[in-house]
């Protein structure tokens, strides 16, 4: 008889090598509803139950180039720490998947940050890159969704572009993702534009990003090359 314990660890080793193979074979992976239900709870919970002036609106750009466009973004966001159980069990969860990743891609991976996402009814998020060439160290975007009984007319949906196309409106260079309850999505930072779809009601999600330590003078696209 397997322990309960023992079937969770072979299930998070086979998502973690199911998402690693995508990333090697095609820079992104999609799983639906793979994020434990406990964990998925858990964060929802916690986000819902954070007071009003915890979140802040969203911005574009980095350090002193950071500012608020809402052309651009219209989303609210709170970053996520250790101060809370579900903070502390989001991060023990990423951890270990960035321990998988550097074990099995080899990336040198050093860090990682990630806050919670708040569409509220009509809030969208224009296409962008969350990471230009020689101009950041993020190299993989994680992004799970909180969001109960959501319905294709709830809109909100995440759209990913062929690197080759980031306007194209033909499907084979679209990817339309549905912000369903625990689903993950992991894409390369660099290579992947992608725009959020204005919600019609309240969306819940989290955002979060790997990266390197540019001191180490690596390029993690090398090990992509040769995975293939």
């Amino acid at each position: 008889m397997t322990l309960p314990h023992s079937t969770h660890q072979d299930d998070e080793l086979s998502l973690f090598e199911s998402i690693a193979n995508d990333i090697a074979d095609k820079g992104y992976s999609i799983h639906p509803s793979a994020l434990p239900d406990n964990l998925t709870a858990l964060l929802l919970q916690h986000m819902t139950e954070l007071p009003n002036e915890h979140f802040k609106r969203a911005g574009i750009g980095r350090a002193k180039d950071h500012n608020i466009n809402d052309f651009i973004r219209t989303d609210e966001i709170c970053w996520i720490t250790t101060d809370s159980d579900a903070g502390c069990a989001w991060i023990k969860w990423t951890q270990s998947l960035q321990d998988f990743f550097n074990r099995r891609l080899f990336l040198g991976l050093s860090s990682f940050e990630s806050h919670f996402s708040h569409y509220a009814k009509g809030d969208f998020y224009k296409t962008h890159k969350d990471a230009f060439k020689g101009e950041d160290n993020r190299v993989l975007s994680v992004v799970v969704y909180l969001n109960q009984y959501w319905s294709a007319n709830d809109g909100g949906e995440l759209v990913i572009y062929n690197p080759q196309s980031a306007t194209s409106s033909t499907d084979n260079d679209t990817i339309v993702v549905m912000p369903n309850f625990g689903s993950i999505v992991v894409f390369l930072s660099e290579e992947f534009p992608h725009e959020v779809l204005p919600a019609k009601r309240d969306r819940y999600s989290i955002a979060g990003w790997f990266r390197l330590n540019n001191s180490l003078n690596t390029d993690p696209r090398q090990y992509f090359r040769t995975l293939g």
